[in-house]
């Protein structure tokens, strides 16, 4: 695994923190949530792509 996929994941959390952060004492609660679920679909279709790659990498291992 990349330190680079580690970095992304990481400026998107704080990237998502700060925006969450500044919509939440805007009074924009609803969109600070909708902020903060994109945020975390983006990081779980990155993390499931690393993970299909190694489904294919464990497939074509044992030449499945």
């Amino acid at each position: 695994m990349d330190v680079d996929f580690i970095f992304r994941i990481a400026a998107i959390g704080i990237l998502v923190a700060v925006l969450n952060q500044v919509l939440s004492r805007s009074g924009r609660d609803e969109q600070a949530m909708l902020t903060t679920l994109a945020g975390l679909v983006v990081v779980l279709m990155m993390v499931v792509q690393k993970i299909s790659d190694l489904f294919l990498l464990v497939k074509e291992l044992f030449g499945l």
